[in-house]
């Protein structure tokens, strides 16, 4: 395997190793219980609703130890139903209903996170897992701020994107139908009206000013992270064109990269978005839980068949992005052509 200008990957080859794949890992996942498939982060979501009313009442007590208890509280659990449930309902990864899929969704994504379920789901789900790596659609492009320099852009501008997701919803409201603006706008305004009642009349602040400022403090707990894991798995790596795509199983391979475990991030984000990328981004459908079950599996399955698996440290990738900023996100990307596919 080797980047150049040439012929296109097996496609009959390729169908065939996925479909090996794909048969292995539904092996394990009918020997798996409703609990392994999708019970344990079902309870981890439940777990963070249950967790917030205490998050709120530590806030009542004047003293820094229990200020800073709730607002851990608060961050950890906005960002666990955020963004791995957002995530996994995206995915109808928590229920084989798609009543209760939908409804689920709509919650996750419009009433905790303040964002448009639908417009959210195809851009993660029709562009970005459809076309991962491939140039102008699924490259990560959006998470690009070429204007800003390598430092504001990795250690100031995350602390905006509390801020950036609700304006960028209504601009992105202007263009849907009236109908799903009406109900997305009142969702959204339910999640955010709803935290913000809560600082005032449960954690006892007396002013919006401050409720307003809590707000942004535990919605900016994470977001460090939350930025650097959008582009430290895809950006730098193999990047395509539409018309020369690689098959499916060489695209996830080549243009996918794990983390190693970190228990706040799977925890708050999910193992799918961490240290179980590779195999999300195969197998979608699965949930966090099942993910980490069949990572041994699809690990050796690839090492086997001599197809990357790429594994990095958060902290590699941060010093590797500090030092090539300009040539992962400032420049457009570098094509890769494959040739010479076994």
């Amino acid at each position: 395997m080797e980047p150049a200008h040439g012929a296109s990957p097996g496609d009959g080859a390729a169908e065939l190793l996925l479909r090996e794949l794909e048969r292995q890992v539904q092996d394990v996942v009918r020997a798996s219980s409703w609990w392994e498939r999708r019970g344990v982060d079902c309870a981890i979501l439940a777990l963070s609703l249950l967790a917030l009313p205490a998050g709120f009442l530590c806030l009542r007590f004047h003293n820094v130890l229990a200020f800073a208890t709730g607002i851990t509280i608060l961050g950890m659990c906005h960002y666990t139903l955020t963004v791995k449930g957002s995530h996994l309902a995206t995915h109808g990864a928590l229920t084989e209903s798609k009543r209760w899929g939908k409804i689920l969704m709509i919650f996750f994504v419009e009433v905790c996170t303040a964002f448009p379920a639908e417009f959210g789901k195809f851009n993660h789900v029709n562009l970005h897992h459809g076309y991962t790596n491939v140039v102008g659609l699924g490259d990560s492009s959006t998470w690009k701020v070429p204007c800003l320099n390598r430092y504001i852009y990795m250690f100031l501008a995350p602390l905006l994107i509390p801020i950036l997701t609700p304006l960028v919803a209504l601009e992105r409201l202007r263009k849907e139908e009236l109908r799903v603006a009406l109900r997305t706008l009142g969702f959204m305004s339910l999640g955010l009206y709803s935290q913000y009642w809560l600082f005032l009349n449960v954690s006892g602040f007396k002013s919006p000013s401050s409720s307003l400022a809590c707000m942004l403090l535990t919605r900016s707990l994470l977001a460090h992270p939350y930025l650097h894991v959008n582009i430290f798995q895809h950006i730098g790596l193999p990047m395509f064109s539409l018309d020369k795509k690689p098959r499916r199983i060489h695209m996830m391979s080549l243009g996918v990269l794990n983390l190693p475990r970190q228990p706040v991030l799977d925890w708050a984000f999910g193992h799918s978005l961490i240290s179980c990328h590779v195999e999300h981004h195969l197998f979608p459908w699965l949930s966090d839980h099942m993910c980490l079950k069949v990572k041994p599996l699809v690990s050796k399955f690839l090492h086997d068949k001599q197809l990357p698996y790429n594994e990095d440290s958060y902290l590699a990738r941060l010093q590797l992005f500090l030092s090539r900023y300009e040539e992962f996100m400032v420049h457009a990307p570098s094509i890769t052509e494959l040739v010479g596919l076994q």
